[in-house]
């Protein structure tokens, strides 16, 4: 074969080079590439036919040849290598046009489609929403860790060490009694760390999850949410408890809700009070009216939560001279106000995670 062969010349090679990228650039698809580069990159493409005449070739042409191939192959492989970059990105952004999904009009069609819409739990919702009342109030939200240092959940709230609520049947202990690690009963001892943070005035809310060990029935569950709240400040009183747990009661019940204060007794507050609420099933007029009410037992009060003001020796050991500030505390369950605000008679309903009952309360209270 003579050394300016056909198959190898400048000429042949750059028009081989010319076609193939011609035909790259109009390939519509992968599947188009992918005939385009069998012929132009592979064993029969013209390229490749020209490469095996090289062996023919003699000193200098030989040379030649061979570098003038290996730039052939080096654009066309390159010029392949971008359009299929190209035409994926292009597949990538009609699938996904074509598999766009209009949210809100699934939401819009959710009770004539067969899609199960989802719900968020109740506890969360009526914890935020209490948490809402607070903040337009002032009050900032405070948290704690829920595997709490018996100093700050027993110790710190003047309650004694012979005191019922500290043995094994009514508290959880991490390891063992000796470990000094509980999980919390209350979220009280987020105000004792609010206390040791802030300086007075101090207004905070805190709504968490707390442990017991109760077993779970109709009324009752080892796990279960409060929210409680603290303050301190100069001149606080038994009025400025009374007149926040009122505006509290009508945001969750209503404007015609009526509470009360029953005196009581609690190791962390002095004078100390249980807070009910007027029946709203027989509105405390059954034993008038001859009704047998299950609600309220025949009192014509339900009992929602604990109160009372911050007992002085609460305030020292928070390192707060109980001479200048006073301060009140508060304290009811999430999940009782969730029953007494809807009705709910079973705990089970509130801890089985059952979407046909919590899909009622939708995304928000």
């Amino acid at each position: 074969m003579s050394q300016d062969s056909n198959l190898v010349s400048a000429e042949s090679i750059n028009l081989a080079v010319s076609s193939a990228l011609s035909e790259i650039d109009k390939a519509n698809d992968l599947d188009e590439l992918k005939l385009i580069k069998l012929n132009h990159a592979g064993d029969r493409s013209p390229i490749a036919l020209a490469n095996r005449e090289i062996g023919a070739l003699q000193g200098e042409a030989k040379s030649e040849a061979g570098k003038r191939i290996g730039q052939a192959r080096s654009v066309v492989k390159e010029a392949l290598d971008n359009r299929m970059v190209e035409l994926q990105n292009n597949r990538e952004d009609s699938i996904l046009v074509a598999e766009k999904v209009d949210v809100t009009q699934v939401l819009a069609n959710a009770k004539s489609s067969s899609l199960v819409v989802g719900a968020r739990h109740p506890l969360t919702t009526i914890a935020e929403h209490i948490a809402d009342v607070f903040i337009a109030m002032g009050y900032e939200i405070a948290e704690g860790p829920e595997a709490e240092a018996e100093w700050f959940n027993f110790d710190s709230l003047n309650i004694s060490e012979a005191h019922p609520s500290r043995s094994s049947s009514d508290t959880f202990y991490v390891e063992s009694l000796d470990s000094g690690v509980v999980m919390r009963t209350q979220t009280s001892p987020v105000q004792m760390r609010a206390m040791l943070e802030r300086k007075p005035p101090i207004y905070v809310i805190a709504p968490g999850k707390v442990f017991r060990t109760d077993e779970l029935d109709a009324t009752h569950t080892p796990v279960f949410h409060q929210v409680e709240g603290l303050a301190v400040d100069k001149n606080l009183t038994m009025a400025d408890l009374k007149g926040t747990l009122d505006h509290l009661a009508k945001t969750m019940f209503g404007e015609e809700i009526e509470t009360r204060f029953r005196p009581s007794y609690f190791p962390f507050t002095e004078p100390s009070a249980e807070l009910d609420l007027k029946c709203f099933v027989c509105k405390g007029v059954n034993k008038k009216k001859n009704f047998d009410c299950k609600t309220c037992r025949n009192e014509g009060w339900i009992e929602w939560g604990g109160c009372g003001m911050v007992n002085p020796n609460v305030l020292e050991t928070a390192g707060i001279d109980s001479t200048r500030y006073s301060g009140f505390a508060f304290g009811m369950g999430l999940e009782r106000t969730l029953m007494f605000r809807y009705g709910i008679t079973d705990m089970h309903d509130l801890v089985e995670a059952d979407i046909r009952f919590t899909s009622n309360f939708g995304l928000g209270i």
